[in-house]
């Protein structure tokens, strides 16, 4: 299955897209939320497309927003492929990195981002996101964590380096929490239907490549990722986990930081493409 808000900023209606047919969700939920989630959403679905009770739905052109509502946490996992790990003048971690970003920096998959104020480092990185859909609180292990996850986007943690590393206090949450710093979408795609251990994630900046990898070469893999933070925190239904972005980004000296005008564009085999241009 695949979810997916539909329509104007802060107006989106769910809708779920099961073999090629897309139907309103609105009879079942009003949005795609943590309640929703974690309510054995996949079999209520089912049960409610042979029922008959959701009507076939065209959305055609209309926006995407973020394939869920604001999350009550976003946690990130730093330095998570050796390469990013080595450009960014790092050693891969012997123990998983982790950092959070602000809920509210949440927007659509190709929403405007307005590049932050007294800004010159504005960077890319293409991730491949967790929504958690079960509470999970010290799991026994890895083996786990896949019951609960509710499925897979793709998100766009952007940074601000000299926010980030320069003038951060010892802390990378300031550079990475700026107005629209978490694009995700288009679709939150349901574990059953990608294999999360091996996903083709890229991005481009005006067309030009960027970062091309696989998620295969996560050093913590996503169910290592589940399990290791539920030793230390409570994740929550509708919780966004980013996992790491793969070398390539303008921290690495090899590209410039973005500008206005710049059109960044990312993708992830089987999640979909973002595009969102900066202003």
């Amino acid at each position: 299955m695949r979810f997916a808000r539909r329509g104007a900023a802060g107006a989106e209606k769910p809708v779920v897209v099961v073999d090629d047919t897309t139907y309103d969700l609105s009879p079942l939920t009003a949005d795609i939320d943590g309640p929703f989630l974690e309510s054995d959403f996949r079999a209520r679905v089912t049960r409610a497309i042979e029922s008959g009770s959701l009507p076939e739905t065209s959305p055609g052109d209309e926006r995407f927003g973020a394939p869920i509502t604001r999350p009550s946490a976003i946690y990130c996992v730093g330095m998570n492929y050796a390469a990013h790990a080595a450009e960014s003048g790092s050693e891969p971690p012997k123990n998983l990195v982790m950092f959070m970003k602000a809920p509210n920096t949440v927007v659509g998959p190709n929403d405007e981002v307005k590049i932050p104020r007294n800004s010159t480092k504005t960077d890319w990185e293409v991730e491949l996101a967790i929504v958690i859909g079960k509470r999970a609180s010290y799991l026994d292990g890895p083996e786990q964590s896949l019951e609960h996850i509710a499925g897979f986007t793709i998100a766009n943690d952007l940074s601000e380096r000299e926010w980030q590393i320069e003038i951060s206090g010892g802390q990378w949450c300031k550079g990475k929490s700026g107005p629209g710093f978490s694009p995700l979408g288009p679709w939150l795609v349901t574990p059953d239907e990608v294999d999360a251990s091996r996903l083709r994630l890229r991005s481009f900046v005006n067309g030009e490549p960027r970062q091309d990898s696989s998620t295969s070469d996560l050093i913590f893999d996503v169910p290592y990722i589940v399990w290791h933070l539920s030793q230390f925190l409570v994740l929550e239904p509708g919780d966004v986990i980013m996992t790491g972005t793969p070398e390539g980004v303008a921290l690495s000296g090899r590209f410039p930081y973005l500008k206005a005008g710049d059109v960044v564009e990312l993708d992830i085999e089987g999640l979909g493409s973002q595009r969102q241009v900066y202003a």
